[in-house]
């Protein structure tokens, strides 16, 4: 067996890079809450309420529980920081946060506004147009 050439290990890394890593490099539009040196904030396109946000280390790590204590305490950080503005502009009983990351392999925290346990059960989903999208990702921003 030969040894990958370093254009083989770029094509690889390609391949493997998961859609939030495309949506890091600008490769893949998103709805952008905001951001920081170590993570993003943006919408979740196929969201369970109005105003459901995925919090993403900019770092590639497939599963929460492999981050180090400090990435994951700082990502809870940005998560919190990201839902006490959420919770400003989308009115709700609460802000749930979950993390699942099976059908994403990179780390992924879900703020999700709740009324009621519908919200939590990723059964039910919301169609929501671009303009309302950019809008309600422009507000939580300006909330922060």
């Amino acid at each position: 067996m030969e040894p990958l050439s370093s254009k083989s290990l770029k094509l690889a890394e390609v391949k493997m890079s998961s859609v939030f890593s495309k949506i890091i490099a600008g490769q893949i539009p998103c709805y952008k809450i905001t951001e920081d040196e170590h993570h993003i904030a943006f919408l979740d396109i196929n969201p369970n309420s109005k105003g459901h946000t995925l919090c993403v280390p900019k770092k590639e790590v497939d599963k929460i529980f492999d981050l180090d204590a400090q990435a994951y305490t700082d990502l809870m950080m940005f998560s919190r920081r990201v839902a006490l503005a959420l919770r400003k502009v989308i009115p709700c009983k609460r802000i749930g946060v979950t993390v699942i990351g099976l059908e994403v392999p990179h780390t992924h925290v879900h703020l999700i506004p709740l009324n009621g346990m519908e919200d939590a059960t990723f059964g039910n989903k919301l169609a929501l147009g671009g303009e309302e999208m950019s809008s309600l990702a422009e507000q939580i921003s300006a909330a922060l």
